[in-house]
């Protein structure tokens, strides 16, 4: 297993900025692919941005790209998403997840997800 929390949610005005960690417990970090995804009140979860297990590539929704940049640190088990210009479509729930492959553009392929960090922007 990989328990998962992640941090750094909060309130921000429209165009600010917020980067979200997310913590890995284990030794298998660096086993699995890495995402956020999020959720928004009444709509599905959805893709944010991905990362593969040693940070060769990196994958971003077309709604973020150019504003939001996944990143890991294996040896500290640690994956962020640093959140810029932000917008209140921005504003849902963030989740991490690890994948152990797969379309990692998509929910089904994690395996394991974090309770969420609800994230806010205020316009």
């Amino acid at each position: 297993q990989v328990p998962l929390v992640e941090s750094g949610g909060g309130l921000v005005q429209t165009g600010g900025s917020l980067r979200l960690s997310c913590t890995a417990s284990g030794r298998t970090f660096s086993n699995y692919s890495m995402g956020w995804f999020r959720q928004a009140p009444g709509k599905e979860r959805e893709f944010v941005a991905a990362i593969s297990r040693i940070s060769r590539s990196t994958y971003y929704a077309d709604s973020v790209k150019g504003r939001f940049a996944i990143s890991r640190n294996n040896a500290e088990n640690m994956l962020w998403l640093q959140m810029n210009s932000l917008k209140p479509d921005d504003a849902a729930v963030y989740y991490c997840a690890a994948s152990p492959g797969g379309r990692i553009m998509s929910s089904r392929a994690y395996d394991y997800w974090g309770q969420g960090t609800q994230v806010t922007v205020s316009s």
